[in-house]
C-alpha cells in the first residue's frame, strides 16, 4: 500500500498531518511549537530552550521519574530540540506502541513549570552556556550572528546568555508558555505504521482541552550591513575564521540552488574550499552550510589554522568566492545532485525523519511536498539557478569574525 499524506485541524487551531507508511517498522510523532529563539523579547533570550528541558520535569499529574519510565517502557527513542524557529518534541517507537508514545508526549505537553524544578534546571542550562564557551567555534559563531543581525532577533543565542538566564523567573518562563505553547501554533506530525483517523481521535481528546490563541507576534525580515570583528581570547592558541553572508529564506525555492551551493564550495571532502584550504595545509579545517529561515537564510562559511595565516585563508576564501560562477561544471551539478538524492532516499526510509521533514516544513510553510517533489526541484537547479543566487547574494554585503590568541593578533 502506498504512502498517503493527510491533515486534520481540531477546534481550537491545533494541526494534525500525517505521512501514513503501513509497510514501516516503526511509527513516529513529533510535537511542533512555532517559536525560537527568535520570538523571545531579548531579556528573555533563551527561555525556549529552558522551556525545553522544564517539559520534562512532569505535568501536575506525572512527575519526572514516572515521565521517563513510560518513555523507557515503550523503547521509545525520543527526545527534544529547540531552534531559532521551532521547538520539538519527539518519539519513534515499533507500531503497536504508537498510542502510548502519542499519549505521554501530549500530556508533557502541558508542564507543571514548578518552582523548586526551575531553580534546579536553571544550574543545568548555565552549566550548558559555560561549556559552549569553551568551545572557540561557538564564541565565535555567536558573536559574529549578533554582529550579522544587528539587534534583530535572529541574532539570539538559543541559549540565551549567563545574564538573561541567570535572572529569568519562573513566571516569566510561565508566560511566555502561555502566549506561545498555544494550539494554533502547535502541529502535531505523524509518520509511519500507524492509523491516522484513530490518532486524530486520540490527540482531540487530549490536545482538544488546550486553550488560547498566539500573541499574533510577527517576524520580520533582517537588514544586513557588512561588518567585521576581530576577537582574541587567551582560552585558545589557534586562529578561527568565520563568513556570514544572506541567502534564500525558507519561502523562497532559491534555497534549493543555496544547498548545491554550500555544498559544491564547502563540504567536507571534494570541494572548493577543502581543496584550496585543506589539501593544501593552509587550514585544519573548512566548511560552507546553508540554513534557511522564516523570512531570512543564511550562507555559513568557516574555517581554522595557525592563526599567522589567517589573513592568507581568508584570502583564498575570497579568491574562490569570486571565481566559483565562471567555474561551475555539469559535473558538480551531478554529484550534488547524487548525493542528495542518496541523502534523501535513506532518510525516507525511516519514519522518524520524514516526521521531522514534514514538521518542520508544515510548522513554518503550512504546506507538504512528498520526497519525490523535493528530488525534483534539487534536480532543477542548473548552473543558471546558482550564478543568479550569487549575483543576487553578494559575498561583499557578509559579516566577517576572526578569533585568535591575543600574542597573535
Amino acid at each position: 500500500m502506498a504512502t498517503t499524506f493527510q491533515t486534520h485541524t481540531l477546534s481550537n487551531g491545533l494541526c494534525i498531518i500525517g505521512e501514513i507508511d503501513p509497510e514501516a517498522h516503526s511509527a513516529a510523532v513529533g510535537f511542533f511549537v512555532r517559536t525560537g529563539a527568535r520570538d523571545e523579547p531579548t531579556p528573555l533570550m533563551g527561555v525556549s530552550h529552558f522551556l525545553e528541558h522544564m517539559m520534562f520535569k512532569g505535568t501536575e499529574d506525572i512527575d519526572a521519574e514516572t515521565l521517563n519510565k513510560r518513555y523507557d517502557e515503550l523503547g521509545a527513542r525520543n527526545n527534544a530540540y529547540t531552534s531559532h524557529e521551532v521547538t520539538c518534541f519527539y518519539a519513534s517507537v515499533i507500531p503497536e506502541f504508537a498510542p502510548e508514545a502519542i499519549d505521554i508526549t501530549a500530556r508533557m505537553m502541558r508542564p507543571a513549570l514548578r518552582e523548586q524544578d526551575f531553580d534546579t534546571e536553571k544550574g543545568v542550562i548555565l552549566e550548558e552556556i559555560a561549556m559552549y564557551a569553551d568551545n572557540p567555534f561557538w564564541v565565535l559563531y555567536e558573536q559574529t550572528s549578533e554582529a550579522h543581525y544587528g539587534g534583530h532577533p535572529l541574532g539570539h543565542r538559543v541559549l540565551g546568555t549567563k545574564d538573561s538566564i541567570t535572572r529569568l523567573t519562573r513566571d516569566q518562563m510561565a508566560d511566555y508558555f502561555d502566549h506561545r505553547y498555544t494550539p494554533d501554533e502547535t502541529t502535531v506530525a505523524l509518520a509511519g505504521n500507524l492509523d491516522f483517523d484513530a490518532a486524530c481521535k486520540q490527540i482531540e481528546s487530549l490536545c482538544g482541552p488546550w486553550q488560547g490563541a498566539s500573541d499574533g507576534a510577527t517576524r520580520t525580515a533582517p537588514a544586513r550591513e557588512p561588518k567585521r570583528l576581530d576577537l582574541t581570547d587567551a582560552r585558545f592558541d589557534r586562529g578561527y575564521l568565520l563568513m556570514l553572508a544572506g541567502a534564500p529564506s525558507a519561502q523562497d525555492d532559491d534555497r534549493y540552488a543555496a544547498t548545491l551551493l554550500a555544498q559544491i564550495l564547502g563540504s567536507p571532502d571534494n570541494s572548493r574550499l577543502h581543496w584550496a584550504l585543506v589539501d593544501q595545509g593552509l587550514a585544519e579545517e573548512s566548511q560552507a552550510a546553508y540554513e534557511s529561515n522564516d523570512l531570512s537564510g543564511e550562507m555559513l562559511i568557516y574555517a581554522s589554522g595557525e592563526p599567522s595565516k589567517l589573513p592568507e585563508i581568508e584570502a583564498v576564501i575570497d579568491r574562490e568566492l569570486a571565481g566559483l560562477s565562471d567555474s561551475l561544471s555539469v559535473d558538480d551539478l551531478a554529484r550534488m545532485n547524487a548525493r542528495f538524492a542518496t541523502a534523501f532516499t535513506v532518510s525516507s526510509e525511516k519514519p522518524g525523519d520524514r516526521m521531522q521533514r514534514i514538521g518542520r516544513r508544515w510548522s513554518m510553510l503550512g504546506d507538504y511536498r512528498t520526497l519525490e517533489q523535493e528530488l525534483e526541484r534539487i534536480r532543477a537547479v542548473d548552473i543558471a539557478s546558482i550564478r543568479g543566487l550569487l549575483e543576487a547574494y553578494p559575498s561583499a554585503t557578509r559579516t566577517v569574525g576572526t578569533l585568535r590568541p591575543p600574542a597573535s593578533a
